[in-house]
């Protein structure tokens, strides 16, 4: 996870995955320990796949989304 600046704050994994397969996708649990407040948001990224932005709020109620193409 990395500050609104760039810095890496905290790291994280891939918790155990579910398949939908009226959807054809998988869902994984993530979390992330450690992460400092103060931030007006932070970025996520999984892999290489580029960052995606959520707000502090968002951050600390647990309420992260998002989609791997």
């Amino acid at each position: 996870m990395y500050s609104a600046d760039g810095e890496v704050v905290a790291t994280g994994g891939l918790g155990k995955s579910t398949y939908d397969e009226d959807n054809y996708n998988c869902t994984y649990k993530v979390a992330v320990d450690g992460v400092p407040k103060g931030e007006r948001f932070y970025k996520v990224e999984v892999s290489h796949r580029g960052t995606l932005q959520l707000s502090a709020e968002e951050a600390e109620n647990g309420g992260f989304a998002g989609s791997l193409g």
